[in-house]
């Protein structure tokens, strides 16, 4: 019975879940944030590549994604002020 239980008390497969549980945490949390940055861009690409499927004009809505992709930083606050977004 002592062996059971100093077999058990040593195992290690604890660990390897323990670490797996952190590396899926942060590759969570990256993932909230890049979707929180870019949530319009995508939805809206998204959206352009759905109505592409669907048969259905996607011309502006895939321009629009397009153009929003393209901003940097230099031209960022004024595109945001100057549309509105």
């Amino acid at each position: 019975m002592r062996r059971f239980f100093r077999k058990v008390l040593r195992s290690e497969k604890g660990q390897g879940m323990s670490e797996y549980l952190i590396i899926v945490a942060l590759i969570a949390i990256a993932a909230i944030g890049v979707v929180t940055v870019f949530g319009r861009d995508i939805r809206e690409l998204f959206s352009g590549t759905t109505d592409s499927l669907a048969g259905n004009q996607a011309n502006n809505t895939a321009v629009k994604a397009k153009v929003k992709a393209n901003k940097d930083l230099k031209q960022f606050g004024k595109y945001n002020a100057a549309s509105g977004d």
